[in-house]
């Protein structure tokens, strides 16, 4: 067999597709794989460059081939897909990402370790059960009001709600309603305790990590945006500046321009979205303070003079990412600015 010197290898929960090529390019192998055998096949070849779309689980089997000498990167599906120059299958999609892999201006995604991946775990299973707390909410509200009770919207109003259901006493409702009504309202209770539980667990993370720490020295940050932007990003270095990181975050003008002339719209909202409405929600906690006291950053109350409280939240958004950006980079924590005299 030919050295092979890179190989796209296109992932997939059972059956994976490999394709292999030497330094002049030629084809020396496409291969069909199972998951059984992809470490096995990998561990029998010479060290190489090995593409890998950023896909679920792209980052186990990155570290994986990685421990056997290879050097494995990993791109953006969107990136690889205008090399696909037949109809889309498994061979197809194996050589375009052998092809995008060894682009010179080709950008990659860093390999998350397996502390990355814990921590990111804990933060997707909190926002999933926090979705599903809200379902559960929303279809007690929805039953008790076809019965005539209406509670105010929020935390109160729906702890009124149970309250009436657990009242057996309470006759405006009937009780195979109020039995009913209690199997959802065991289930919003403990999923209750299991998001102050991960709330826990994330708490003990970030005191024990210094980047997080440092990071949550920044307005608008707390400890659960700070944990999940260290484990995120990882490595700050990979990005140029401060803006690189706020445009893949999806905070940065949509751009749609032409014939010389820019055109700039909304906000992009590519990238994590998760991490930008952590990043928003602590702007709106920014905003509040400001406006209480205008003399901390005057840039932003003049710009709620201008624009709307959710167009200056963003702003501040794209702010606190170049903040994160420079702590990170620099190693320190957040020093507020000195204001100009007037």
């Amino acid at each position: 067999m030919q050295s092979v010197v890179t190989v796209g290898l296109d992932i997939a929960k059972n059956v994976f597709q490999a394709h292999g090529v030497d330094e002049e390019g030629s084809v020396v192998f496409r291969k069909r794989l199972t998951r059984a055998k992809v470490v096995e096949f990998f561990a029998a070849l010479k060290p190489c460059l090995v593409g890998i779309e950023a896909c679920a689980t792209a980052h186990h089997w990155a570290r994986s081939l990685r421990e056997l000498g290879h050097t494995v990167k990993l791109m953006p599906p969107a990136y690889v897909k205008p090399y696909v120059k037949s109809q889309k299958n498994d061979a197809a999609d194996a050589e375009a990402i052998c092809e995008a892999v060894t682009r010179p201006t080709m950008r990659f995604a860093e390999v998350k370790s397996i502390e990355q991946q814990s921590v990111l775990s804990m933060h997707r299973l909190r926002a999933q059960l926090i979705r599903h707390r809200t379902r559960l909410a929303n279809t007690i509200r929805a039953h008790m009001a076809e019965f005539g009770v209406i509670a105010p919207v929020g935390r109160l109003g729906l702890e009124r709600l149970i309250h009436i259901i657990c009242d057996e006493a309470d006759a405006r409702i009937t009780p195979i309603v109020r039995r009913a009504l209690g199997h959802l309202v065991n289930q919003h209770d403990q999923q209750v305790m299991q998001i102050l539980d991960l709330d826990r667990q994330i708490m003990i993370w970030h005191r024990g990590n210094e980047t997080s720490r440092r990071l949550a020295t920044i307005p608008g940050i707390g400890p659960l945006a700070a944990s999940a932007l260290a484990a995120t990003i990882g490595d700050a270095k990979v990005f140029r500046s401060g803006r690189a990181l706020s445009a893949w975050l999806g905070l940065v003008p949509r751009q749609n321009s032409s014939g010389g002339k820019e055109r700039l719209g909304g906000i992009s909202k590519r990238g994590d979205g998760y991490l930008r409405s952590l990043l928003v929600a602590g702007s709106l906690a920014v905003i509040k303070y400001a406006q209480r006291n205008g003399t901390k950053r005057p840039w932003l109350v003049k710009l709620l003079e201008r624009r709307t409280s959710k167009i200056a939240a963003v702003a501040m958004a794209n702010k606190i990412a170049r903040m994160v950006w420079a702590v990170m980079i620099r190693g320190e924590s957040y020093r507020e600015p000195l204001l100009r005299a007037a």
